[in-house]
């Protein structure tokens, strides 16, 4: 049984390499200081073995201390549709405990996955952060559920930008784009959002 405050990081490895390591690193300090108030750094880099070949999912279990390291090897969940559920859930960190999410998921069996509308304004899939293209440039929504680490790469690195998305604005968007660890960026064509 995962305790309810344990946290997780999940890894993209591929053939030995690890990705975007710092803004794992990033996240995995900033998470145990706001909420254990830990003041050291778990070194990731040192901690990972990775496999020399293959694709895999790098799995982190931790709080103050490591818990456990798995290595996973890694099959992408195909999603073609989408379908926007309204929901008040809090997901600022994240936790190991995917009830809530998987929850919501669960009542919704008509989509391969649910956009989670917040306060009016559009979030993150259950296993992703979401960007919409307007024909210029990637947006993607201000206030996430969970700051993704490709989201902050994609932000740090001037490619995407944040803006306030209300579901009734989706048509104004050419395209939509899942992001997470795994997948990177990935651009869901066609896709079906209900």
């Amino acid at each position: 049984m995962e305790h309810s405050k344990q946290l997780l990081e999940t890894i993209k490895i591929e053939d030995g390499e690890v990705s975007n390591l710092s803004y794992h690193q990033a996240r995995c300090d900033e998470s145990r200081k706001a909420l254990f108030n830990s003041t050291d750094t778990l070194d990731l880099s040192s901690l990972i073995q990775a496999p020399p070949k293959g694709l895999y999912r790098c799995r982190i279990l931790y709080d103050e201390k490591i818990h456990s390291i798995e290595y996973i090897p890694y099959i992408p969940k195909e999603i073609h549709t989408l379908k926007i559920i309204s929901s008040n859930l809090e997901y600022d960190y994240k936790y190991a405990n995917r009830d809530a999410l998987n929850k919501l998921l669960q009542t919704h069996t008509d989509a391969d996955d649910i956009l989670i509308e917040k306060e009016g304004y559009l979030t993150d899939t259950t296993i992703a952060n979401i960007a919409f293209y307007d024909g210029k440039q990637w947006f993607t929504p201000e206030k996430p559920l969970l700051k993704g680490t490709m989201r902050a790469k994609l932000l740090d690195e001037g490619f995407l930008h944040t803006r306030k998305i209300k579901k009734e604005e989706i048509t104004d968007y050419t395209h939509v784009a899942l992001m997470n660890a795994m997948i990177g960026f990935k651009i869901i064509n066609p896709i079906n959002i209900i």
